[in-house]
C-alpha cells in the first residue's frame, strides 16, 4: 500500500531555446507519489510527458523548480553523484529498449550492479529471469530476442537493483497488442510483489487507466490528476 512522499516535483519548468523562439516543454508542474504507489501519465505527443520522465529520471535537467526522490533533491547533486544515485535509487525503462548489443541478456540484465561495483545475486538473477520468462535466452544477445523479448530484459535491468523509483517511458510503444498487454501485466505484478513505485508513461488510456492515479498533462502542465483506485 502508498505510504510516504517518494516522489515531489515543484513547480518544474524546462524551455528550450532562447527567446522569441523559446519553447516551453513543461509549464509549473507540481506533483507527488506515495511510496508503492503506481501512477500513470498521459498526454498526446508533445504535451511533455517524456520530458517529464527524463527530468524525474535525473536524465534531464529542468530549467527551474526541483524534484525529490527518496528525500534527496537531485539539483543538489553533481553529474558523478546523479549518476550514482539514478544507478541505485531510479530504474529507468524506455521504449526502445537501450539495451548494449554486444552484452548477453544475463550481462545487460546485471549492467547497472556491476556499475556499482556490486555483485549480483545469483538467486536473485535467477527468479528474475524465471519471472520475465527469458531464463532460457541468458546466453543470448539482443539480436537474437523478440521485441517483446528485449523489453522483458529492459524491465529486469531496471527492476534488478530493487531501486526506490521505478520510471517506465511509453514501454509498450514498440510492440504489438499481445505483447503490450503482456509487458503491462509484468510491471504491474512487479509492482505488487516488490511494493515498487511506478510512474508509467503513455499516450495508450487503456494503460494509463490499470494504474492506481492517473496523471494528465497537456501543453506542459497538469491537466487533471484523478484518483482511479483508492
Amino acid at each position: 500500500m502508498p505510504g510516504d512522499v517518494i516522489l515531489q516535483v515543484q513547480d518544474l519548468t524546462k524551455t528550450y531555446g532562447a527567446p522569441p523562439n523559446a519553447v516551453k516543454a513543461l509549464d509549473g508542474v507540481s506533483f507527488t507519489v506515495q511510496r508503492g504507489e503506481f501512477v500513470s501519465v498521459i498526454g498526446p505527443s508533445g504535451s511533455g510527458k517524456s520530458t517529464l520522465l527524463h527530468i524525474l529520471g535525473g536524465v534531464d535537467r529542468p530549467t527551474a523548480g526541483t524534484v525529490t526522490v527518496d528525500g534527496v533533491d537531485l539539483a543538489t547533486l553533481a553529474e558523478s553523484r546523479l549518476a550514482v544515485f539514478r544507478r541505485r535509487q531510479i530504474g529507468l525503462v524506455y521504449q526502445f529498449y537501450n539495451l548494449i548489443p554486444t552484452l548477453t541478456v544475463a550481462e545487460n540484465l546485471t549492467l547497472p550492479l556491476l556499475l556499482d561495483h556490486r555483485r549480483p545475486d545469483e538467486a536473485a538473477l535467477n527468479g528474475m529471469a524465471a519471472a520475465l520468462g527469458i531464463a532460457d535466452k541468458m546466453d543470448a544477445l539482443p539480436a537474437e530476442l523478440s521485441g517483446g523479448q528485449q523489453q522483458r530484459v529492459s524491465i529486469g535491468r531496471a527492476l534488478l537493483p530493487r531501486p526506490a523509483l521505478v520510471l517506465a517511458d511509453e514501454p509498450t510503444g514498440n510492440l504489438d497488442s499481445r505483447n503490450s498487454a503482456a509487458i503491462v501485466r509484468l510491471l504491474k505484478t512487479f509492482h505488487q510483489k516488490l511494493d515498487q513505485t511506478l510512474v508509467l508513461i503513455t499516450h495508450d488510456r487503456d494503460i494509463a487507466l490499470q494504474a492506481d492515479r492517473m496523471l494528465a498533462i497537456e501543453d506542459g502542465r497538469i491537466a487533471a490528476d484523478e484518483v482511479l483506485r483508492p
